[in-house]
This record gives C-alpha cells, structure tokens and sequence, in this order.
C-alpha cells in the first residue's frame, strides 16, 4: 500500500522531515517512491519555509490510492490540499502525566480489592459441595 508520510532527516535533536511517497512495507528513513514536499517543525507557525508541498504530484498520488498518514493530512489539510480530517480524542492528553497515573491507580485498587472477593467466593462454594458429597457417603457405611 502506498503512503504519504514523513521521512526524517537533519541532525541530532534538529529534524528536518521530507514528505515522501513510500511503501508502508519500507522503513521510515528508507526507500521512498518520490519527494513531494519537506516540513521543518523547529520554525514558527508563520513562516512560509516551514512547508513546501508540490501539489501536483500530491494530487496525483493521492489519485493513485496512496493513503496520507494523520500528520501528513493535517499537513496537507492547513494547505488545502484534501479537506482537514478531524480531531483525535485523547481525554488524558489535558492532565499532566505524573496526575494521570495517580487517575489510574484508584480505579485499578478498586479491580484488585474486588477480585479476591470473588475468588473466595468461587473457593467456598466448592467445599460446601465436596462437603455435602461426603456426608451421603458416611451414612451408608
């Protein structure tokens, strides 16, 4: 399956990214079909050197079947290239990461207080049969 996605480049730390037409099957960096654009995320928002697509050959692949990947198609949606695809939900990317594992922690007490619960259901239900088993067994001696 073809894809448009993201091949990085530049230095340690300083990413610099070429839009590429690659096979989903090929590494990331590695081999890709052709060029189609670059995006350097370390300028700011408003400078026109940030993105370079070629819209022809965009809309030539994209023709073809290959599939945007979702940072490409945000790309290529802010340059009005495909219509912008909608937001992701992700509920825990708002609370800070050290808060989210204390979010966590409740809910799996709660799981692990309940299991052992029912675990010494489930273990007293078979002696109470086994007892019941073995009386009948008595009385006929």
């Amino acid at each position: 399956m073809l894809k448009l996605r993201l091949s990085r480049g530049g230095t340690k730390k300083r990413p610099v990214y070429k839009v590429v037409v690659a096979d989903s099957r090929f590494a990331r960096d590695g081999r890709f079909i052709e060029k189609v654009g670059f995006f350097n995320p370390l300028l700011p928002k408003e400078k026109k050197e940030r993105i370079g697509l070629e819209s022809e050959r965009i809309k030539y692949w994209l023709s073809q079947g290959a599939q945007p990947t979702t940072r490409v198609a945000r790309i290529l949606g802010e340059n009005e290239l495909i219509p912008m695809p909608s937001k992701g939900n992700n509920p825990q990317k708002a609370i800070p990461k050290k808060d989210r594992k204390k979010a966590d922690a409740p809910k799996e007490e709660t799981k692990k207080a309940e299991a052992p619960k029912e675990e010494a259901k489930k273990a007293e239900a078979p002696k109470e049969e086994t007892k019941k088993a073995e009386a009948p067994k008595e009385e006929k001696k």
